[in-house]
């Protein structure tokens, strides 16, 4: 496996991480006392915490990666035959 292979594994991991990650902890406008912005959707979310929720799917997605890429390097899974 080469470097540009690797990136590709880490990337894909990371989205499918991130997707499950998003809905962690969301709270819509209507579930809360204060309205937020006049004329929103009631079903945004009130703090949507993209940031940090990128770290944790960071934090998640390298040890699964780390994973993937040692299973492949060592010969487990041989995507060349």
């Amino acid at each position: 496996m080469n470097v540009g292979g690797a990136i590709v594994i880490f990337v894909l991991t990371w989205w499918c991480v991130f997707f499950a990650v998003l809905p962690w902890g969301v709270r819509g406008r209507w579930e809360s006392a204060d309205d937020g912005v006049e004329g929103a959707d009631p079903g945004a979310p009130e703090a949507p915490n993209l940031k940090r929720k990128a770290l944790t799917a960071t934090m998640i997605a390298t040890p699964i990666w780390a994973v993937i890429v040692t299973l492949i390097v060592s010969g487990v899974f041989n995507f060349q035959n």
